[in-house]
């Protein structure tokens, strides 16, 4: 085997090209924007105000002069309904929605519903709703994980003038109680498990008539007493009802409430963000200018349709007629949900494609001698036609990639990246292993998803692109944090969004909204940015959640995480520091593969992963790994973590560390980690 990888690798030395990329030969000047830009203009600067304004706004170069706020080819569709009817008129027989789970419970090859029977199951479900009282107007919760019912009930909503209310299968009780009586769910779908849940507190959810249970059995289903004011019912049942006497769509218009998606929160209770029909048909439209499925995309859902995120994809499926597959529910079992569907198109966020990458190292690392060199070897090749725009010699791939590529299941042509961001390392390899374009997006569920994305065709890694061509975007100064919009060679500041994909504001939240957005319809986003050559967008710190050292510096704890997540022993970091300390500490759950093989090379052994946690020479080489990162990613001296505290437990959604993006709730990490952070303070002074 040795000698065959020895002859491959003199065999295919005529197909590399020189280790260096000049790029100088893209740069030209530009003095009206930065001292260069690349040829390819992304952004157009406009005046913020036509006589007196600073050039400051940008725009997408793909309509600088107007805003999106309709698909260019159907005009016409102007809602989430439109939407839909215009998919089963032109795409009835395609195949729209697969799940490989049975009726049973397990779990086979896909079986699909085309448009025009979703359509179908669409009326059923609405009719019987406004049979039992749910008229327009009214909010619908849909409480469950991915699977094709969940788009029913969604089209149901729409066709019927009902707001969708989704939740989160992963919120705990608390949270689930608030957002029903916040929003006043009249109707809530739901599965067996949940249900049981929603039984112990149904007296606590007044406004609550009737719960559709989803995949259970009538029999099976707990009675109530007629005084509870409650329903409970199958959803077979409900479609069964509908389906025996239609009524007529309430079509809703362009500015009624299409859904209140409340955003999971890392502090205080969830917020509802309110979204009209035109915001979300909007922001897909401008998103389509960029990047568009087509009728023989296969699109895997596996992202919480709760997340405007998965929403938006959902949308844009849709329109052009995509197949939809959805994952089986089991986020450990999504790699041979993969290998089976090979979609085209993937969605996903940097938390999986980060283990992805460390996945696909470690068995490189782990090949053997001339395997890793052979894989070096076409990788350096590879890249250095994929980040100048050429086509890379077929050899590579039928040597190294294809068999990486099987891991998505060989069909991927899009990979997008949004929820927070992908690492330039992660997304230049992605893109050399998987052979496709990788679209970073940033975005909010108050700008109905997208406020910037990477063009189709743009392989410079290191930022989120341009602005989405339904809404402008400027950067307003931060002076306590020294970022303002004068700055050389790139102007710095808070991002700011406007236009038609921003929300309506919080539900019964005037004075949250306010803060949000001012007087002149600008969202203030809590990032901060700064504008590259091109018009492209990088984001550089956070506003929200800094605080001050005892030194008066500020602190962005997320960037710094989230440059301790590059770490080999990182595999999630908590970065805490206080006006009565005067540094940073951390909290760091660790990889457990790369501490059991740096115990092993240490000679640290019969001890369990606890015990080495606790040992200070793992504590010593941790933080030693992390100022190495820190020191590489130009961390300043009061960002870098002064000590550090090994757990093995992950933070989670169930142990109420993360929200359900994964995001840090810190005032319960603050909490939970109260003695350890007490501790290392003390060791410290």
């Amino acid at each position: 085997m040795d000698s065959k990888l020895q002859r491959r690798l003199r065999l295919i030395q005529a197909h590399l090209t020189p280790d260096t990329v000049d790029f100088s030969s893209q740069l030209a000047a530009n003095h009206t924007a930065a001292e260069f830009s690349y040829d390819q203009t992304y952004s157009v600067v406009l005046p913020e105000k036509l006589q007196t304004g600073k050039w400051n706004v940008y725009r997408s170069a793909h309509s600088p002069l107007k805003l999106v706020t309709r698909f260019s080819d159907h005009p016409d569709i102007a809602t989430l309904h439109d939407n839909f009817v215009h998919a089963v008129n032109d795409f009835r027989d395609y195949k729209y929605l697969g799940t490989r789970v049975r009726i049973d419970g397990t779990v086979g090859e896909y079986k699909w519903m085309t448009y025009g029977e979703i359509s179908s199951a669409r009326t059923a479900i609405g009719s019987g709703l406004y049979q039992m009282g749910i008229k327009p107007g009214a909010c619908i919760g849909i409480y469950f994980i991915n699977r094709p019912e969940w788009m029913v009930v969604d089209h149901a909503c729409a066709a019927y003038s009902l707001i969708s209310v989704p939740l989160y299968d992963t919120l705990g009780p608390d949270a689930g109680k608030f957002i029903l009586n916040h929003a006043g769910i009249q109707a809530l779908f739901c599965v067996p498990s949940t249900l049981n849940t929603l039984l112990t507190f149904l007296s606590e959810i007044p406004s609550v008539r009737i719960i559709v249970v989803v995949g259970a059995i009538d029999e099976h289903l707990p009675s109530l007493p007629s005084t509870s004011g409650v329903t409970i019912l199958s959803y077979s049942r409900l479609l069964n009802q509908g389906s025996k006497n239609i009524v007529p769509f309430y079509a809703p218009k362009p500015e009624d409430v299409a859904t209140i998606c409340y955003t999971s929160g890392t502090t205080g209770t969830p917020k509802g963000v309110v979204l009209t029909h035109g915001n979300l048909i909007t922001s897909v439209a401008g998103m389509s200018r960029k990047f568009a499925f087509n009728s023989t995309d296969l699109y895997i859902s596996y992202l919480p349709l709760a997340h405007i995120y998965e929403r938006s994809y959902q949308i844009m499926a849709i329109y052009r007629g995509a197949a939809v597959g959805f994952y089986q529910g089991d986020n450990m079992k999504l790699m041979d949900d993969l290998a089976t569907l090979r979609p085209t198109i993937f969605a996903s966020v940097p938390r999986l494609y980060n283990r992805i990458y460390d996945g696909i190292m470690s068995a490189v690392r782990n090949s053997g001698t001339l395997k890793e060199r052979l894989f070096n070897v076409a990788y350096s090749s590879k890249r250095q036609a994929v980040m100048t725009g050429r086509k890379s010699s077929a050899l590579w791939d039928g040597l190294v990639f294809n068999k990486i590529k099987d891991k998505l299941g060989g069909r991927v042509k899009y990979l997008t990246s949004g929820a927070s961001p992908l690492s330039p390392e992660v997304m230049e390899f992605l893109m050399v292993c998987f052979g496709c374009q990788v679209i970073e997006g940033y975005g909010m569920t108050e700008t109905s998803c997208v406020i910037t994305s990477i063009d189709s065709g743009d392989y410079l890694t290191g930022h989120v692109g341009s602005p989405n061509p339904a809404c402008e975007v400027k950067l307003v100064d931060v002076p306590e944090m020294n970022y303002t919009s004068e700055d050389q060679p790139y102007p710095r500041g808070e991002i700011c969004a406007r236009g038609p994909t921003v929300f309506q504001g919080y539900y019964k939240d005037e004075i949250q909204t306010r803060e949000v957005i001012d007087e002149e319809g600008w969202l203030h986003t809590g990032d901060i940015g700064l504008w590259l050559p091109g018009g492209r967008l990088r984001i550089i710190d956070r506003k929200k959640n800094i605080f001050k050292l005892a030194q008066g510096e500020y602190i962005a704890p997320e960037k710094i995480e989230n440059v301790y997540a590059k770490c080999k022993f990182v595999a999630q970091c908590f970065i805490y520091g206080d006006s009565l300390n005067s540094c940073l500490v951390a909290i760091v759950c660790v990889d457990q593969d790369a501490l059991r093989e740096w115990a092993a090379s240490q000679g640290i052994e019969g001890k369990d992963l606890e015990e080495v946690c606790r040992d200070p020479r793992t504590r010593a080489a941790v933080l030693a790994d992390m100022d190495g990162v820190g020191k590489e990613a130009q961390l300043r001296g009061f960002e870098f973590a002064k000590a550090v505290t090994l757990v093995l437990e992950p933070f989670s959604v169930e142990n109420d560390l993360l929200t359900p993006t994964f995001k840090i709730k810190r005032p319960q990490a603050k909490a939970c980690f109260a003695e350890a952070i007490s501790r290392m303070y003390a060791e410290l002074s």
